[in-house]
């Protein structure tokens, strides 16, 4: 046996694995998605994602404190209108009083520039048609005149507070739309978080029960397919052309693939996003005592992270981050 390649003696002991780690996971690399609803007094539960709630304002603060206390990187704002204030053109989303708005403008001021305040700019939990933009006379999205209702709603969403802007429509030329729209009125310091990658996924159904979606169909005209793979670097070049800070592939986990290629090409930071159907599998599984729940948990995230992301949107970012302090 002498000669023997032993690969083994560098995983031996917790220190030795520790000191040759290839990937880290730290809390700073982590970021909450939040759900603020119009009208709570108190914090809703969503049933298809235990243990992630629809936050009152009150709550929203409160969660967004433990958050930064934990040290994670930075918190993702939805926001869940009224029923009766969806319209066709998702007017909520640009209103200053809107929800959305509201709700980046309460993080701002309870957790200033401790965290970087997310926000995201799409139409869809505002439309009362449930699709990403404003729909044309024949019932597809009409992408120009959605673009002009993009840049009102991201001028909005920086005035209340936003440090980065999520554009996750998958319209063409948002990221240059909203560029220019927010350049032009001097908010040259707020950033770009590019979806530049976000496939029409199965594993969104629990968010649609998050957000109160109205969404009849589906959103295939306009996502990316599943089947698509260099197509992701299109739509990145794209993004990085028309001034993008950072950019995302949606979903994680069935998409690791497009995450790498994604991380080979991008000139800047690289985000990806553990969707509410992969949260929800783990959480059933770890349920029924089928999987341990805090490895599947750490698992998952150092899976995304290996695979190139350096930035992690979960719903566990809280809980993950007091594990890894």
């Amino acid at each position: 046996m002498t000669g023997l390649d032993r690969p083994r003696r560098l995983r031996r002991t917790p220190a030795m694995r520790r000191l040759v780690a290839e990937t880290t996971l730290e809390p700073r690399q982590l970021v909450l998605p939040m759900f603020v609803a119009d009208g709570l007094e108190e914090p809703r539960a969503i049933s298809s994602m235990p243990g992630v709630l629809q936050h009152s304002m009150d709550s929203l603060r409160k969660a967004a404190v433990e958050a930064v206390t934990a040290g994670v990187g930075g918190l993702m704002l939805f926001g869940v209108p009224r029923h009766e204030d969806k319209d066709a053109t998702g007017s909520q989303a640009s209103d200053p009083d809107g929800i959305l708005n509201r709700g980046l403008r309460a993080l701002a001021d309870e957790v200033g520039d401790s965290t970087v305040i997310m926000a995201d700019t799409c139409l869809d939990e505002f439309t009362d048609h449930g699709h990403c933009g404003v729909l044309g006379p024949d019932g597809s999205v009409d992408n120009d005149a959605t673009l002009h209702r993009y840049v009102e709603m991201a001028l909005a969403q920086a005035a209340a507070g936003a440090d980065l802007l999520g554009t996750s429509g998958m319209m063409d030329g948002q990221v240059g739309a909203i560029r220019r729209g927010l350049d032009a009125v001097g908010r040259t310091d707020t950033g770009i978080l590019a979806y530049a990658a976000k496939y029409a996924s199965a594993f969104y159904g629990p968010f649609r029960e998050a957000v109160a979606s109205s969404l009849e169909g589906d959103r295939r005209s306009y996502q990316q397919d599943p089947a698509n793979r260099r197509e992701a670097i299109r739509e990145l070049q794209l993004d990085l052309a028309e001034g993008a800070d950072i950019v995302m592939v949606k979903p994680a986990m069935s998409y690791l693939d497009i995450l790498r290629d994604v991380a080979d090409h991008s000139t800047v930071p690289v985000a990806a996003y553990q969707i509410s159907g992969e949260y929800a599998m783990i959480t059933a599984a770890a349920e029924r005592g089928w999987i341990d729940r805090r490895g599947a948990i750490l698992e998952s995230l150092m899976g995304i992270r290996r695979a190139g992301a350096d930035i992690v949107l979960t719903y566990w970012a809280t809980e993950a981050a007091h594990w890894l302090s």
